[in-house]
């Protein structure tokens, strides 16, 4: 049994790669600064802003799948999820600026602020990254073109991991001459601006290919009903929440665990000499590094993962991954060398596992379309989104509630007990996170071979339909 080869030409793959340069630019500062940015910047309480990052979740437990249903039944001449690339990029960019912009009131209208503009930002987030996401499941019909494109995407996503990592508190901080909150506005602006072009080139170079059978009628009952029947997407569902958690525990309080555990240190580095190193410029060259061995371990996966199949792929770096992050438990801050030699080896393994949790959602798709005949890609892709924010906001409200119950406060010298909370959540918490994920994914029951027996029973299908592929 062998399947056509349908090849998509590599400037398509790298123009929808910029979709993913544009929404981790906000992505990467949501799991990594975010909770900083409120606690020491916005300057709310730990509790308050940990309520509401779970409270927006409730919300977008509704409104994400509603968005994915909503992409599903557009027709436009651009497609169905194209031209929310176009539609939604100005207006996300704006309130990008509004949400870290810290407004003169007092502590009330600060709090209401901050939950309107993050509700919002992250709705916007939804209405584009949806489309944009499940644009990756009609762009070709072929599981392996789709991981080659799922690569490209997350080397585009860890581009721009490396440079929030490595510019993001530099500019707030050279923006703001002093002034953190206008250094943040500042920022968003430039960032808002780059974000827009980005999505505009995914919008112009890519196209729709994969439509659902000419028969289906659209019905949300019958939809949604489909959805909670297709038992490898509850799995992945399940798992990626879990991985999103396994990272979003430790991302959340990085810039905490550097600032108030590392604090400044005097070092000697190769070419630079011995120059002392806020824990900015510390956290920022932590974060790069990382951003920067994730891009390599994108470059390699795809070819991992043909070798051995997606799904032992991910064991074997996620296990790498977990061992890596537990273990910085036992670091003490004169051991930075050893810090960010774990941060190389957990990312180079753990920064590939969302291409593939992200290929295999698309595999998911194929498996709706092949057991129902129904083919409702937007709605799939809407766990991808929503299983992201739910284990970013359920990794920081676990962090921001431990970190408020041990007594963290802002911009001061922390207890014993808070030093003790930060690094359970810079390590052993994720890591037991991590194993809880692998052990879900182990139920996944899509192996290799059996999603290149529904492609080609897909192919057939779609040919005796008159619905075959055109990729030229």
């Amino acid at each position: 049994m062998s399947n056509t080869v349908h090849k998509l030409a590599f400037k398509e793959k790298f123009a929808y790669g910029f979709g993913d340069l544009a929404s981790v630019l906000y992505w990467q500062t949501f799991m990594l600064y975010f909770t900083y940015f409120y606690t020491d910047v916005f300057l709310i309480p730990a509790s308050v802003a940990a309520t509401m990052f779970l409270v927006s979740r409730i919300w977008d437990g509704v409104n994400d799948p509603m968005m994915g249903m909503i992409a599903d039944r557009t027709k436009t001449k651009w497609g169905k999820f194209r031209p929310y690339l176009l539609w939604i990029c100005v207006p996300f960019a704006l309130m990008g600026v509004l949400t870290f912009t810290v407004p003169d009131f007092g502590m009330t209208g600060k709090i209401i602020w901050a939950y309107v503009t993050f509700i919002l930002i992250m709705m916007l987030y939804t209405a584009i990254n949806i489309p944009y996401t499940a644009l990756m499941g009609v762009i070709s019909p072929d599981s392996n073109e789709r991981t080659s494109v799922s690569s490209i995407k997350f080397i585009f996503a860890f581009a721009a991991g490396i440079i929030v990592s490595a510019t993001l508190l530099p500019m707030t901080k050279t923006l703001g001459g002093g002034n953190d909150a206008q250094g943040w506005q500042y920022t968003f602006m430039i960032y808002g601006v780059a974000a827009v072009i980005f999505f505009l080139i995914a919008f112009k170079g890519t196209r729709e290919r994969v439509l659902p059978p000419k028969s289906q009628k659209m019905s949300v009952k019958q939809d949604l009903k489909d959805l909670f029947s297709n038992k490898p997407w509850l799995i992945l569902l399940a798992a990626t929440i879990t991985f999103i958690l396994f990272v979003a525990v430790r991302g959340s309080v990085t810039v905490h665990y550097f600032k108030y555990i590392i604090g400044e240190q005097t070092l000697k580095l190769p070419f630079l000499g011995t120059d002392t190193y806020g824990f900015e410029a510390i956290t920022s060259a932590y974060n790069t590094i990382g951003q920067i061995s994730s891009l390599i371990g994108a470059l390699i996966v795809s070819w991992f993962a043909k070798k051995i199949g997606k799904k032992n792929a991910f064991y074997v770096l996620f296990i790498m991954a977990i061992f890596s992050t537990g273990i910085l438990y036992f670091l003490t801050a004169e051991q930075l060398g050893l810090i960010f030699f774990f941060q190389i080896t957990g990312s180079i393994s753990g920064g590939p596992l969302s291409v593939l949790l992200w290929a295999m959602y698309a595999d998911t798709a194929d498996y709706g379309e092949w057991k129902n005949n129904r083919r409702s890609t937007g709605l799939v892709f809407s766990a991808s989104t929503m299983s992201q924010k739910f284990g970013w906001a359920f990794g920081a409200f676990v962090a921001l509630t431990l970190m408020s119950q041990v007594g963290f406060q802002p911009n001061t010298d922390q207890s014993a007990d808070s030093i003790h909370g930060l690094k359970l959540l810079f390590s052993i918490i994720p890591a037991a996170v991590g194993v809880l994920s692998m052990i879900i994914l182990i139920f996944y029951p899509l192996t290799d071979k059996k999603v290149k027996e529904m492609s080609y029973d897909l192919e057939i299908r779609r040919k005796e339909l008159g619905e075959s592929v055109d990729l030229s």
